[in-house]
């Protein structure tokens, strides 16, 4: 009655998902987006959204990524294998399973979770996250090494 204030509702981390990969699909080739894409299939190739555009990826207990990610934003609940550049935030839950080096501003990482390369902190220097198809990867490995 009295002070029984309604609460308010809690703040999701989500956001809308523009695009889904189904759990029955399986994409050959590179992705790039931008919003949100979820992936509940396997999608053999590299996954890029721009490092400026907020976009965030999903990725389910049952999603499979075969190939390098750049996106912004990142919540891992399945497998990468390939490197992951997380420009501003990544949280790796329970089912996480990495193959690769992880790049990121901010990490979550909650207990199950496993990656199987190196961890590095990235501070706001950031390398352009959307390389595109003649992008010359020798330039960001060579910054990569002077960054340890």
């Amino acid at each position: 009655m009295f002070g029984n204030k309604p609460k308010p509702a809690p703040k999701s981390k989500s956001t809308k998902i523009d695009t889904l990969i189904g759990q029955n699909s399986e994409l050959h080739g590179d992705v790039i987006f931008s919003g949100g894409l979820h992936v509940d299939g396997v999608i053999k190739g590299n996954v890029y959204a721009e490092s400026d555009s907020g976009s965030i990826l999903s990725v389910s207990e049952r999603g499979l990524i075969e190939g390098e990610v750049r996106v912004p934003n990142i919540i891992l609940n399945g497998s990468v294998n390939g490197d992951v550049h997380a420009a501003d935030h990544i949280e790796l839950a329970e089912n996480a399973k990495v193959t690769g080096n992880v790049y990121y501003k901010l990490i979550e990482m909650v207990r199950g979770a496993e990656v199987n390369g190196n961890l590095v902190h990235r501070g706001d220097k950031t390398q352009d996250f959307l390389p595109g198809p003649n992008h010359d990867t020798s330039a960001d490995k060579k910054g990569d090494e002077e960054n340890s």
